[in-house]
C-alpha cells in the first residue's frame, strides 16, 4: 500500500475543517467508515482516528453473518471496517423481530478500505492501493464545506405518544414484579420524513456539540449512521478483552457548583448503582463464557465520567482469552451488549421485541474495526442518527433501563436528555 504523510502545520484549514472536508470528499464512495475519539482521555483509550473508503464490496453471507465475518477477519491483510446490527441477535439466539424496519441496514456489513486517512496530532497519513496520495490530499483540501444540514429545521416526532411510553413502562414493571426479568432496556424512536439532509454536515455539528470517545460515521450506499457514542462494547488487545458498560446518566450543570452536585447525585444514586451492578454481573457472565477460567476481573466499578452534555456511570471489566478463541465465539457469547438489553439477557431480548414498536437496526448494535492480527474495537451505537436517503427517513432512538424502582416520568425525561444534542443539531439548521 502506498502512503504519504502531510504535516498538520501545512494544512490549508484547521484540523477539524480538514476532517470535515475529508468526509465530504469520501461521500462519493459507496462505503465509508470514520472513527473519532475526539482526543478524550478514556481508560484503555477511545477509537483510533481514521477514515476508510471503498467502492469494492466483499462477499457477505447474510444467512450466516458471524461465520462470514469470521472468515473475512481471518483472511484480512489490512483493517476491516465493520457494522453489527442489533438484529444480529436473531442469528445468535432463537429469536425473531416483528417490528417494522424502515432503515434497512444489513445484520452485518464490512469492507477493506481502498484508501485510508489517519489523523494524528502531528500529521495526516494517507494510505492508498494506488500511487495517488498527493492527489487525494489535494482533492480533500479543495472540498467545499457546506454549513447547512437542511434548508429548514428538522422536527423529530415521537413514534409513540408519551402516554403510551408511560403505559409500557408500567407494564414492564409488572413483568419485573412477576419475576420475568430484573431489568429491561426499553427504547423509543423519534423520526422525521426528510426531503433533503446533509449527513456529513450533520455529523460534524453533532461531533462538535457532543464530542465522544467512540464517535463515528458509517455509509453503505444511501444509508448512513451518525454516531456520538460514549460507550465501548468490547475491545481486544492480544489475549485481553475489555468491556465498559454504561448504566447511569445525569445532565451537566449550569454552574461549577451545580455540576459538582449533579455528579455526586449520580455517584450516590442507589437505583443507578443497582442498574450498573446488574449489567456488570451480566457482562462478567458473558465474558466468562469465552474467557479463561478465573480471568474475569472488574477493573473499575461505578466510575463517573464527564462528557460535555452528561455524566455517565461506567464500569470496566477485563478478561483473558485463549489464543484459539475466535471473533465469532466472542460475539456469540457477548452480543448484543447487556447495557442495551437487560437481565436475564435472552428473556429481556424477547420482551424488548414485545414492548418496543420499532426495529432498532443499528441502534444498540455496534460499529468498529478489526486488525489483521485479530485485535478489534467496537462501540455501542447510542446517541446516534440513522438515515435512509432513498426512503427520506431519519431516525433517532433513545432508551433507559427499567427496574422495579423506575419512575416512568423520570425514565421519559432521561430519554429526552439523551436525544438533546441531536435535537439541537437538527433545530439549528
Amino acid at each position: 500500500m502506498f502512503h504519504q504523510e502531510f504535516s498538520i502545520q501545512n494544512l490549508p484549514d484547521s484540523l477539524a475543517d480538514f476532517k470535515q472536508k475529508a468526509l465530504q470528499w469520501a461521500d462519493s464512495f459507496h462505503q465509508i467508515a470514520y472513527y473519532e475519539s475526539n482526543q478524550i482521555s478514556f481508560p484503555h483509550s477511545g477509537f483510533q482516528n481514521f477514515l476508510g473508503v471503498s467502492n469494492t464490496f466483499l462477499p457477505i453471507n447474510l444467512n450466516q453473518p458471524l461465520d462470514s465475518l469470521q472468515k473475512a477477519a481471518q483472511d484480512a491483510k489490512q483493517v476491516l471496517c465493520c457494522l453489527l446490527s442489533y438484529e444480529l441477535k436473531n442469528n445468535i439466539e432463537t429469536l425473531s423481530s416483528r417490528n417494522p424496519d424502515k432503515l434497512q441496514f444489513p445484520k452485518v456489513h464490512y469492507f477493506h478500505p481502498e484508501i485510508q486517512i489517519h489523523f494524528t496530532t502531528a500529521a495526516i497519513i494517507i494510505q492508498s492501493l494506488a500511487d495517488n496520495c498527493g492527489e487525494i490530499f489535494r482533492a480533500v483540501s479543495e472540498q467545499y464545506i457546506s454549513a447547512s444540514i437542511s434548508s429548514a429545521k428538522i422536527n423529530l416526532e415521537a413514534q409513540i405518544p408519551k402516554e403510551v411510553y408511560i403505559s409500557q413502562v408500567k407494564k414492564i414493571k409488572e413483568r419485573i414484579w412477576e419475576g420475568d426479568v430484573y431489568e429491561l432496556n426499553y427504547c423509543q424512536e423519534f423520526h422525521a420524513a426528510v426531503s433533503e439532509f446533509n449527513p456529513i454536515t450533520a455529523f460534524a455539528k453533532l461531533n462538535q456539540l457532543s464530542p465522544m470517545p467512540f464517535a463515528g460515521l458509517y455509509k453503505l450506499h444511501d444509508r448512513y449512521l451518525l454516531c456520538a457514542s460514549p460507550e465501548r462494547f468490547l475491545k481486544k488487545e492480544g489475549n485481553r478483552l475489555v468491556a465498559q458498560p454504561i448504566k447511569g446518566t445525569i445532565r451537566r450543570g449550569h454552574s461549577d457548583l451545580e455540576d459538582a452536585q449533579l455528579k455526586k447525585q449520580l455517584a450516590t444514586d442507589e437505583k443507578e448503582i443497582a442498574e450498573n451492578m446488574m449489567i456488570m454481573d451480566l457482562m462478567r457472565n458473558d465474558l466468562a463464557r469465552c474467557s479463561l477460567t478465573g480471568s474475569v476481573k472488574v477493573e473499575e466499578m461505578f466510575c463517573i465520567y464527564q462528557f460535555r452534555q452528561v455524566y455517565q456511570m461506567i464500569t470496566t471489566i477485563v478478561s483473558r482469552i485463549a489464543p484459539t478463541t475466535t471473533l465469532s465465539e466472542i460475539l456469540r457469547c457477548t452480543f448484543p451488549m447487556g447495557s442495551m438489553t437487560g437481565a436475564p439477557k435472552i428473556q429481556a431480548l424477547r420482551l424488548i421485541d414485545e414492548y418496543e414498536a420499532f426495529a432498532r437496526g443499528l441502534y444498540a448494535g455496534s460499529m468498529g474495526y478489526i486488525y489483521p492480527n485479530g485485535d478489534f474495537d467496537f462501540n455501542v451505537v447510542i446517541r446516534s442518527m440513522q438515515y435512509n436517503r432513498a426512503a427520506g427517513y431519519l431516525s433517532c432512538a433513545v432508551g433507559s433501563a427499567i427496574t422495579y424502582d423506575s419512575d416512568p416520568e423520570k425514565e421519559y425525561q432521561e430519554c429526552l436528555l439523551k436525544a438533546e444534542a441531536i435535537v439541537k443539531v437538527l433545530q439549528a439548521t
